[in-house]
């Protein structure tokens, strides 16, 4: 073969190449776009079921609104699993009793600091917040102990990923036995008997104050979060060890120690969203194993290791949560995550904004 037409065939080879990995991008590109016209009409039809059950046109408003709310809370535990799964490339179990301690921890704080009137026009005082600042470390501090004794040693010896599902699905028991054991299984509010007011908007919706501070607090630490990940040097380092911890170490980066900070951010992330949950309910030993379900959809259907798809996934199961309450019970609103988990691994199993296989 001359020279002339080993180029030639590799030009050949080239363009079958572009054509093969433009394909690739269009197939992936419609089966997202089924995906989102899917969920979209997933939620018309939630909406359509609760108005044919006389659910009126500002109650489905109303709880459309309160299903963001709801979104925001599983957003900031969905970030935390998104984070250690795209470092640590395993499902955590036990992040949900790192929500849990979190939701805990505050209250014990809580109980240590002089009570104070509510902050108008919410049900909470300040204490509330210093507590969940105080527990956040203590928490982290928490998650990185069980990372030192559980999991350091299973990635020594290069571990297999159902080892690491296995060891958290046991941290996940233990942890929950230690809620158990220190605080009972009774359950506990934040301010028993507190009124917590309404707020009046427009088309005769009804919004409690303290969901209108759930959201606001969920936005600021979502924005932080990106904010970390896309401007710091350990924002960055975490997103190289992510795409790629050999070559991340060769460049110099510290895995361990970018390791030791995921552990940090999602714990500290799982302590907002067990307080602004406990806030909006109460307070359960099984708190966060009842969010584990909607924040694993979540993370799921937004694309696993994309803390932008794990905050649109829960804005979406947030809502659908709520409006499908309009219609059936309000029980059954993690067999609603289950559902649109199954609908995103049938359609899309890279999910919205995850990054495709090929």
């Amino acid at each position: 073969m001359s020279m002339h037409d080993a180029a030639a065939d590799a030009a050949r080879h080239a363009r079958s190449d572009d054509r093969t990995s433009g394909e690739r991008i269009m197939a992936a590109l419609r089966s997202r776009t089924a995906l989102a016209i899917a969920l979209a009409l997933t939620l018309v039809a939630f909406w359509l079921l609760g108005y044919g059950q006389g659910a009126s046109l500002s109650n489905l408003l109303s709880l459309t609104i309160w299903g963001v709310m709801l979104g925001g809370i599983i957003a900031l535990g969905a970030i935390g699993l998104t984070l250690v799964y795209g470092v640590l490339k395993f499902p955590n179990f036990a992040h949900g009793e790192l929500v849990s301690f979190g939701a805990y921890g505050t209250f014990t704080i809580m109980a240590l600091l002089p009570a104070s009137a509510a902050l108008r026009p919410f049900s909470f005082g300040w204490e509330l917040l210093v507590g969940m600042v105080l527990a956040m470390p203590l928490v982290a501090l928490a998650a990185l102990i069980v990372d030192r004794i559980l999991f350091r040693p299973l990635r020594l010896r290069d571990a297999s990923l159902v080892l690491f599902a296995m060891a958290s699905l046991a941290a996940s028991f233990f942890l929950r036995s230690v809620i158990y054991l220190a605080w009972g299984a009774d359950f506990m509010f934040y301010y028993p008997g507190r009124a917590n007011p309404a707020l009046e908007l427009p088309l005769n919706i009804r919004i409690q104050a303290d969901q209108l501070f759930v959201f606001l607090l969920a936005a600021v630490l979502v924005g932080v979060t990106w904010i970390l990940l896309a401007r710091t040097r350990m924002g960055k380092a975490m997103r190289a060890t992510a795409n790629n911890p050999d070559l991340a170490q060769v460049r110099g980066i510290n895995t361990e120690r970018v390791i030791a900070a995921t552990w940090a951010l999602g714990a500290s992330l799982a302590v907002a969203g067990g307080v602004m949950y406990g806030l909006a309910s109460q307070l359960r030993p099984e708190m966060g194993w009842f969010l584990l379900l909607p924040m694993f959809a979540a993370v799921i259907m937004g694309g696993i290791g994309s803390p932008l798809g794990a905050i649109v996934g829960a804005i979406i199961i947030g809502i659908a949560q709520q409006v499908s309450s309009s219609f059936i019970n309000p029980a059954y609103g993690p067999g609603v995550a289950f559902v649109l988990m199954i609908i995103v691994l049938i359609l899309q199993p890279q999910g919205l904004f995850g990054q495709s296989g090929d």
